[in-house]
């Protein structure tokens, strides 16, 4: 159970400093309320979570031999590809996944934009003209959602939980993303431009493959 926390708050916590949804959550706070930032980002990246903990408990019904060892083999294989995309990084591109960060968010710049869609029409327009900070929580939920689908924190947390404990590892993902996205939030303006992704990105793949070693190690 302590392995299943600490291997996912470690995992989720380097690898999303300085990621994509980081920025999302940095350039938002700048502009709107960080309350409802954090609590919409938060809330965002924990659906996400436990989506990916019941895909990952739906691997779990397959035989624990095939688990166990292609859950080494995914350790291995994306820890040696982030370190390899760590080596192929230059400083341009942690501009880049700012730059990323800023065309997502301006995509969606007024909060009141997704009234916009058709399908919610009038309804959602009269709600949030009452409730303004509604657009702001569900403008960052969306963003951050959509960002972080697909991303190595999700592959990472399937991983995890189709070999751990399902309810630790929820828990120590969480917290992971809690960390990271307080630090967005509080005192992401400051050490933005300060976190290299390239180095983020090596750490976390150094952490993937100690993480499949233990595991060939510790056996089925």
């Amino acid at each position: 159970m302590l392995t299943a926390f600490t291997a996912s708050l470690l995992l989720i916590t380097v690898s999303e400093l300085g990621d994509k949804t980081f920025f999302i959550a940095v350039i938002l706070a700048m502009r709107h309320s960080r309350r409802t930032v954090f609590s919409a980002v938060l809330s965002a990246l924990a659906v996400m979570t436990i989506i990916s903990v019941v895909l990952g408990q739906a691997l779990s019904l397959f035989p624990k031999i095939y688990i166990h060892y292609g859950e080494i083999a995914l350790f291995l294989i994306f820890g040696a590809k982030l370190i390899y995309d760590a080596s192929q990084m230059s400083a341009k591109s942690d501009e880049e996944v700012v730059h990323e960060a800023k065309e997502a968010v301006e995509t969606q710049d007024s909060p009141n934009s997704i009234a916009k869609l058709p399908i919610l029409g009038k309804l959602l327009s009269s709600i949030l003209s009452r409730y303004p900070w509604l657009g702001v929580w569900t403008q960052a939920f969306v963003m951050t959602f959509v960002a972080e689908w697909g991303d190595r924190t999700q592959i990472s947390t399937i991983a995890l939980a189709a070999a751990y404990n399902p309810i630790f590892v929820t828990l120590g993902a969480i917290l992971g993303h809690g960390i990271c996205t307080a630090i967005a939030v509080i005192g992401g303006r400051l050490i933005a431009g300060r976190i290299s992704e390239r180095v983020i990105t090596a750490i976390g793949g150094f952490l993937f493959i100690i993480f499949g070693v233990t595991a060939y190690f510790q056996g089925v």
